[in-house]
């Protein structure tokens, strides 16, 4: 009988539909699970929510209820409707990575868990109920080094002989023009570097994107700076491994994937002092911390002109992918909250 419901309703595939598939793809050899909601790539096929409640009416032999993990707004609701309302023998996990307060909502929501697990110690400040800290982690068989990252690089099909690139939703908050900014400076000295920008705006940033290929337009640089969408799931590991560098400029970031995709691809990163950055580059030695787009063109130009630094930095971020950041980990963490909370309410 299912013992765990993993919830994912937002049909957009976001960082925490990332982060799930990741922890989920794990997860399916140790439990009797269920995903609920919409689809996550390598992940069993969805079920309904209503299919959802009635694997969850009896609890599984051996446990006194059926966990659902949540990690978002629509989903702590969907699962406190199912505890408080329905009555079912359930009780309810949910994931924060937020690094500041939440809304008046998410707080009431959040009050109403019967655990939490934070994702950095930062985001434990703001979440009650917290019974972990497990950092988010990476796929490491999934993301890993090319044996050859110039012919990786020469496969994606982009223009020139080294890459980097900046992954996220396209909007002032994630720092994407800070990254147009650093490149503005960077690659008029650097003429075999090609810049990616690896997302897509929502329609309110719509007039931001525009603004920003205006920029790249009249600094004759669009051939070298290419907006290039978003990259599928599937994709996004053999494009990373071809990159040179990973350039995450954030203003906020509640934790930041994408540097720790790269880590795991062997590629070092150049990033702002946000998300769970600064631990990702463990003392700067897998990834340098800047403070603006000045700094990270400063940086980026002297890690491109020493092979031997850049050399060192990559193995360095792969060794702290697979040796603190692994998805195994990840789910190691979390199945000791579950047991935590099965123990404790066997032995109530």
């Amino acid at each position: 009988m299912t013992e765990l419901i993993v919830t994912n309703f937002n049909r957009n595939f976001t960082g925490v539909s990332a982060t799930a598939a990741g922890v989920l793809r794990a997860q399916a050899p140790r439990y009797d699970l269920a995903l609920a909601g919409q689809p996550l790539p390598g992940c069993p096929a969805p079920v309904t929510v209503a299919k959802a409640r009635r694997l969850s009416r009896r609890a599984p032999e051996g446990r006194d209820f059926v966990i659902w993990h949540v990690r978002r707004n629509t989903e702590m609701r969907a699962a406190l409707w199912a505890r408080d309302v329905l009555r079912l023998p359930i009780r309810i996990v949910f994931t924060s990575a937020a690094q500041r307060r939440h809304s008046a909502l998410p707080r009431w929501l959040i009050s109403r868990m019967d655990a939490v697990i934070a994702t950095t110690e930062r985001a434990a400040d703001f979440v009650p109920h917290v019974r972990a800290v497990v950092p988010h982690g990476v796929d490491c068989a999934a993301y890993q080094p090319a044996p050859d990252r110039a012919a990786a690089w020469a496969a994606t099909g982009y223009p020139g002989q080294r890459g980097i690139a900046t992954i996220g939703r396209i909007r002032p908050e994630k720092g994407t023009d800070r990254f147009i900014d650093a490149m503005l400076r960077l690659l008029p000295d650097q003429p075999d570097v090609t810049a990616l920008v690896l997302g897509r705006a929502g329609r309110r940033d719509l007039a931001f994107l525009q603004e920003l290929k205006a920029r790249v337009a009249a600094a004759n640089l669009q051939e070298r700076i290419i907006f290039a969408g978003e990259v599928s799931p599937e994709a996004l590991p053999t494009l990373l491994h071809g990159l040179s560098m990973v350039v995450q400029l954030p203003v906020y970031e509640g934790y930041g994937m994408a540097p720790l995709e790269g880590m795991a691809s062997g590629v070092p990163f150049v990033a702002t002092d946000a998300g769970y950055y600064r631990d990702f580059s463990m003392g700067e030695t897998a990834g340098w911390i800047v403070r603006d787009a000045p700094e990270a063109a400063t940086a980026l130009s002297a890690l491109l002109r020493d092979p031997k630094r850049h050399a060192s930095m990559a193995s360095a971020a792969r060794a702290a992918a697979t040796a603190r950041f692994s998805i195994e980990g990840e789910a190691d963490g979390i199945g000791a909250v579950y047991d935590m909370l099965w123990r404790s309410e066997a032995h109530a």
